[in-house]
């Protein structure tokens, strides 16, 4: 599985910096979020990716129908119907 925890903290850089040389922020991105910010403020994230496993991974955990779907098997599992992988014997 894609790695989503960055390596190191987030790092702010002014707008002017990122458009002088975005490039590089980019491949900073792979391991630490980057703050953008304008006029001190924070205005935007810039998130690099690895791989595009790691991309993928993104995606889908910020698609609103995966995570109705998970939420949905969370109630039906709460609510005494299905079987948790714990409780699955193997064979």
């Amino acid at each position: 599985m894609a790695r989503t925890v960055r390596k190191s903290g987030m790092k702010e850089v002014p707008l002017s910096e990122v458009k002088d040389d975005l490039s590089r922020f980019l491949r900073e991105a792979e391991t630490q979020e980057i703050v953008i910010t304008r006029h001190g403020k924070p205005a935007g994230v810039l998130i690099g990716f690895e791989s595009e496993e790691d991309w993928f991974e993104y995606r889908l955990e910020h698609d609103p129908r995966f995570l109705r779907r998970i939420e949905q098997a969370r109630s039906s599992l709460s609510a005494g119907r299905g079987i948790r992988l714990e409780d699955i014997e193997q064979e």
